[in-house]
């Protein structure tokens, strides 16, 4: 039975390495996904804090101008 069984067993065992090596992959790209998301979000902050801590600046003009710039 373990002569038989083992062609069996080794293919299942190659089988749940394949899948795993792929979740593992697409999770490594969600991570990059959110990280980039995360990025992308600190910089809108960042300028939110400028615009609010900058004395002076007509702070509704400011925004509209922040409006038009194509995003990195």
């Amino acid at each position: 039975m373990l002569i038989f069984g083992q062609p069996f067993f080794r293919r299942l065992l190659d089988h749940r390495e394949k899948r795993m090596e792929i979740e593992a992959r697409m999770t490594a790209e969600k991570a990059a996904q959110y990280a980039a998301h995360t990025e992308r979000l600190e910089q809108r902050v960042r300028v939110l804090e400028r615009i609010v801590t900058d004395k002076g600046i007509d702070v509704a003009d400011e925004i509209e101008s922040l409006r038009d710039k194509p995003l990195n």
